[in-house]
Formats: structure tokens, sequence, C-alpha cells
């Protein structure tokens, strides 16, 4: 493995890691506030990634597409929820789904900031290492926080559209989805590999250069 892809895993690890972490314990935050403390007792309510990580979805995976020259997307362990602890269940699976999206989000803003920061702070056209690391991860922090979202917001359980699909749908049709929910991997990936998602990831590409001034 060359020393450029070695650096490239890094730059898109650290983001990655960062966001899928952000995204659980945004959804375990929610579901607190409605009542279940599950995420909670089992200690999954911390920024501490040891916690979230999944070493096929957080660290094998991801490194493998660097490789391959996909593109990067990964996952980490689900934050438990106990929707049986919900005043409200309907309302709160809504909110409760929609939180890691939106904090994927706010993040993909973030590190828009971070990049214009470091930017305009970099007046030497020799540009050390360090800061070609703080530019790309700043690069890849925003490209996988809008696919995050947008690949999580599709209406396929179990993603957080799904979800969010299944909190508004009258009860018979949210059965529907339950049934779908554990085939429902499959069919993203399906989805995936005939090439029907281009169109996400068009628009991950148009709103990543928006955020990156470019």
């Amino acid at each position: 493995m060359s020393l450029e892809i070695i650096f490239q895993i890094i730059a898109i690890l650290i983001p990655l890691v960062f966001a899928i972490t952000v995204h659980e314990v945004a959804h375990g935050f929610i579901a607190r506030g409605f009542g279940d403390y599950t995420a909670d007792r089992q200690g999954r309510l911390t920024l501490n990634p040891i916690a979230h990580i999944d070493p096929i979805g957080t660290i094998i995976i991801p490194s493998l597409l660097v490789w391959m020259g996909g593109l990067v997307f990964g996952w980490a362990k689900p934050v438990p929820i106990n929707p049986n602890n919900f005043y409200r269940p309907k309302r709160a699976m809504f909110f409760v789904a929609i939180a890691g999206p939106m904090a994927n989000l706010l993040m993909a803003f973030l590190w828009s900031l971070l990049l214009f920061i470091s930017q305009a702070s970099i007046n030497d056209p020799n540009v050390s290492l360090a800061e070609q690391l703080i530019i790309l991860m700043c690069q890849y922090g925003i490209f996988i926080n809008l696919v995050l979202m947008i690949f999580n917001l599709l209406p396929i359980p179990p993603l957080d559209g799904g979800r969010v699909l299944r909190s508004l749908v009258k009860e018979k049709y949210g059965r529907l989805l339950d049934s779908i929910e554990p085939f429902g991997i499959f069919l993203v990936l399906g989805l995936l590999f005939m090439g029907l998602l281009e169109p996400i990831f068009r628009i991950v590409q148009y709103f990543g250069s928006l955020l990156m001034g470019v």
C-alpha cells in the first residue's frame, strides 16, 4: 500500500468516524428526550468513537473503498432504541429518525467552515503535509456527511428515511414497511450496484461543491 493511499485513508477515516459517531449519538439523545433511556444506560450517549465503532463498517469497508477508488461510506453500531418507552411513539420515532441525518447536515456545514478558515489562514504556497491533511479531511468531511445524510433519508427501512416514513403512515402500511425491513439493506445494495442511486450522488457532488466554494 502506497504512502498516498495511507494518507488518503487517514483523511477519510477521521471525518467518517466523527460522522457516524455524531449521527448515532443524535439518535440516542433525541430518544432520551422522548423518554427512552436505553442508549444512555448502555453508555452510548458519548462522543468517544470506540463505543460506536463497528470494525467492518467503520474501518474495513471504508478502507477497501478508498483502495478501490469507489464511493466512500460506512456505518457504526446502531444505538439501541426501545420505542415502547416513548410517549407519543409515532411523533418520537419521526424526530429520533430524522436526528441522525440532520446531525450530518450540521457537520457538513462545520467542515465547510473549517475548510474556509484553513484556506484563508494558509498564505504560503508551499503547503505543509499537515496542512494538506487538514484541507483534505475537510473536503472528505463535507462529502461523507452529505452522503450519509442523503443516503439515510432514502425511504427504505431500516434506513432513517424508512423509519421517518413509518412514523407518518397508517398502521397497516407501517406493518408492510416492517415486513420489508429485514430485506431493506439488500434492496439498497441492489439499487446501488444497478446505478439507480447515481442521481443522489450527483446531488451530493453539487451541494458539496457549493460548500467547498468551488
